[in-house]
């Protein structure tokens, strides 16, 4: 492994916006490897990011947490710093920001807040079930968010979920090994906005993602957890 860092992007059809992002990342010279894991796209996604140099890696297996799973098998370096493919307002040191305190091994994992509109899975079901049930997490501004960095060694300690519970399972899963973890502010994030049907699915398995973890906590401390049931 290398002493640089890897930007892993996971991407479903956006054929759009990945040329610009990977040019913007391509600019950082911390930046060794950049790869695009193209997640079942139906659109040219896998061919523009080969276009502009990033290394393609196509993942058929749909779901966030199957197509991070495959960039950090590929990776290699030991920083990996994920980054989603559909923003193109990122601000320009924003791979500074997100990993000096890595490089100055002061934190293991950091995790980004930001200013956008929306955020209604994170105000109405992530955070009232995070104060609940992990108080010590409630801390954080943005606990679903997707950009995030952190030591190879660590993501190695963890499984990740596969779908939407990807983002707040990394989070409580590095608390759980006693990670250094932080949040880096990174400014104003403009991204398409979904439907209620897509937020209804990302709520239920944002909720799944949060409870099992009280659950298997409760189970292995022999206490007894309210019967959620999450269809």
């Amino acid at each position: 492994m290398e002493n640089g860092i890897t930007v892993i992007i996971p991407a479903h059809n956006e054929e759009r916006s990945i040329a610009k992002v990977v040019r913007n990342v391509r600019k950082n010279k911390k930046v060794k490897e950049i790869i695009v894991v193209n997640n079942a796209s139906t659109d040219n996604t896998a061919d523009v990011a080969r276009s502009v140099g990033a290394i393609l890696v196509n993942c058929d297996r749909r779901g966030k947490g199957h197509a991070m799973e495959e960039g950090i098998k590929r990776a290699q370096n030991d920083i990996l710093l994920f980054m989603d493919g559909d923003i193109t307002n990122y601000k320009k040191n924003i791979i500074d920001i997100m990993t000096e305190d890595i490089f100055s091994d002061e934190a293991d994992f950091i995790k980004s807040a930001f200013t956008r509109s929306g955020g209604r899975v994170t105000e109405l079901v992530a955070k009232p079930l995070i104060e609940l049930l992990f108080p010590e997490a409630a801390r954080f501004e943005q606990p679903l968010s997707g950009i995030i960095a952190g030591k190879r060694e660590f993501f190695n300690r963890i499984e990740l979920e596969k779908d939407y519970g990807v983002d707040i399972g990394i989070l409580l899963d590095m608390l759980k090994i006693n990670a250094r973890v932080k949040e880096a502010y990174i400014g104003k994030l403009k991204n398409d906005s979904q439907d209620w049907k897509a937020l209804a699915k990302m709520s239920r398995e944002v909720s799944r993602a949060i409870i099992s973890r009280a659950d298997n906590i409760s189970k292995n401390n022999n206490l007894v957890v309210a019967d959620f049931k999450i269809s």
